[in-house]
């Protein structure tokens, strides 16, 4: 079996938005599918990382289609108006900045990728014209890749498979937006379109496809995961200090002021914490994190913006504990960030700031990986960081977490596998 991967992101890219189908890629032939690679001539990545080249297959089919990326065209403006220099949504953006993102939100629908949709259905007829493809996945973000999927279904009646590595109109920063009403309504018509016309819909958590289940009879559920062997090694180096380590982009909606809060409070009112603590941030981070920090005065802070896959699972493994922040938005409960498989790889105890009945809550509950915390819940924060804190002053703090193996990629891409077959087949 053949299926044709059309994905914005791929190698090099780096982040978290090539993770899940580079991994899905590196063992789909483990189980007898061929995958072709449908992707961007000239993409504009945030970020690039290199490491990543040797997890793809060896021979492997990559299709490249140049794509017009409206954002070069006003890329000066956006650095100085719409972006913070992290590379966030601008809260406090000028005039000029607003009228960018007003014209971002309401004349790019869904997205600024969406003049990638017509020479992309173009280019895939002709491929499949000439190749035999048995099915397509379309993976979003950006949604536009969505759309690619719908007018090939519509037009040539394509087993489709549509992977919604976040949600479209519930996604975090959806809400930030300023949508008019009829922009609002042109993406949820679009969404529910999508999920209509799909024969299948991949979904990342239980949430989500609750959500999506109104509008389609079949959505499933593969979570994301961990690549490589689990953490085992019983001599690693762990940090000398109490290390909280956050990997990850961190933007100001999941800024764990509370937890600022409370080490800023533990600081003054347990002897030796403040120099014990050290604050670990992997990634970027939004102003507004900068500016608690530097409020705070903590003592040991270590700030770095980017670091190769390759190297993230060694701050993993020699961590005290692992942060966790989940986004403060309306949409909190069904967000499961990629991070949190990883952080299971790494077998270190799980800090983890959000909902305590949301999807991430039950992950951490059934795996015994670490505790979850409310975003207002003081009281319980104070007394989970003291009790790390103290198992770290007995040179006791480990985590004894179970199930694990689940979602490595390899078992994740055999249910992807099943579901592809059960496809094409129907």
């Amino acid at each position: 079996m053949k299926v044709l991967i059309i994905t914005y992101y791929w190698v090099p890219a780096g982040g978290s938005g090539v993770q899940r189908w580079l991994k899905f890629v590196k063992y789909l032939r483990d189980f007898g599918i061929e995958p072709v690679i449908f992707t961007v001539d000239n993409p504009n990545y945030p970020i690039i990382d290199e490491s990543l080249r040797k997890d793809v297959p060896e021979g492997i089919e990559i299709i490249k289609n140049p794509i017009l990326e409206p954002n070069d065209l006003l890329s000066i403006f956006k650095k100085k108006e719409t972006k913070t220099s992290a590379g966030f949504l601008n809260p406090n953006p000028s005039f000029f900045g607003k009228f960018l993102q007003y014209v971002r939100a309401n004349y790019f629908i869904p997205d600024a990728r969406k003049f990638w949709i017509k020479p992309s259905v173009k280019a895939i007829k002709k491929y499949v014209s000439e190749n035999e493809i048995d099915a397509i996945i379309t993976t979003g973000p950006p949604h536009s890749l969505h759309l690619i999927g719908l007018q090939l279904k519509k037009k040539l009646n394509l087993k489709w498979i549509a992977d919604f590595r976040d949600p479209w109109t519930d996604i975090d920063y959806f809400h930030q937006l300023p949508l008019t009403e009829n922009s609002k309504r042109k993406h949820q018509k679009l969404e529910q379109d999508v999920l209509k016309h799909a024969d299948v819909s991949l979904v990342v958590g239980k949430t989500m496809k609750e959500n999506y289940d109104v509008f389609s009879e079949n959505v499933n559920v593969i979570t994301n995961g961990f690549d490589t062997e689990l953490n085992t090694n019983p001599i690693i180096e762990l940090d000398q200090k109490f290390s909280i380590t956050h990997i990850g982009l961190m933007n100001a909606d999941r800024n764990p002021k509370l937890l600022w809060e409370v080490l800023s409070e533990l600081s003054k009112e347990i002897s030796g914490f403040s120099d014990d603590l050290e604050i670990k941030l992997i990634g970027s981070i939004a102003d507004d994190v900068a500016t608690d920090l530097e409020h705070n005065q903590f003592k040991n802070i270590t700030k770095i913006n980017y670091v190769p896959h390759s190297e993230v699972k060694i701050y993993q493994q020699k961590s005290q504990v692992l942060l966790l922040a989940i986004n403060k938005v309306p949409s909190a409960k069904g967000i499961i960030t990629g991070k949190i498989f990883e952080y299971l790889q790494a077998k270190r105890p799980i800090l983890a700031i959000g909902p305590e009945d949301g999807d991430l809550a039950e992950i951490i509950s059934k795996t015994n990986s670490g505790a979850i915390v409310d975003f207002n819940n003081k009281s319980k924060l104070k007394e989970v960081v003291v009790n790390l804190y103290q198992q770290y002053k007995q040179q006791t703090l480990m985590v004894n977490s179970t199930d694990i193996e689940q979602y490595h990629r390899k078992e994740l891409t055999k249910e992807l596998a099943n579901i592809i077959k059960e496809t094409i087949n129907s």
